[in-house]
């Protein structure tokens, strides 16, 4: 049973990788799209995927990795449904982002880089979003909050299902 989970795992896999490749006609300078619309695809970047875009590619995988590691746009770990970005930009600290970001982490029970349990959550931090003017800032998926309250905060975690 296990093995037959593995084999229709690589295989979609395989698959998502194959589209991936193929819409870029397999060209090996577009590694980076590729990667970008297999973490669209998946959320992250697993370990088989990036062997299997090695494979397809015919790229040593020390490249794959190198690329997907290098770039903060890339996840090597699960993610939640949600990313929680908090601003630590010079512009944000000095209006508040570290209490914010202590906030977060507290309501969340959370530490930077870090996914809940029911993956739900992913707490992560950036060094701009530039958006200066509005800080601190916190982005969860993708809408802007400028200067929230805890109430808000709360009322923004309880939305997100």
């Amino acid at each position: 049973m296990v093995t037959k989970t593995k084999n229709k795992k690589s295989m979609e896999f395989s698959k998502a990788v194959k589209k991936a490749t193929g819409s870029y006609q397999k060209d090996k300078d577009m590694l980076i799209q590729i990667l970008l619309d297999l973490q669209s695809m998946f959320g992250w970047l697993s370990q088989e995927v990036l062997a299997e875009v090695s494979e397809q590619l015919e790229v040593p995988i020390t490249q794959v990795y190198q690329i997907a590691s290098y770039y903060k746009a890339f996840s090597l770990m699960p993610r939640g449904r949600h990313i929680i970005k908090v601003c630590m930009g010079t512009a944000c600290q000095v209006r508040g982002s570290p209490q914010l970001l202590n906030i977060i982490s507290a309501m969340l029970n959370l530490k930077p880089y870090e996914t809940s349990k029911d993956m739900r959550f992913t707490l992560e931090t950036v060094n701009c979003l530039g958006c200066c003017a509005m800080g601190p800032v916190v982005v969860v998926d993708s809408m802007y909050h400028s200067k929230p309250s805890t109430q808000a905060l709360r009322k923004i975690f309880e939305t997100a299902k």
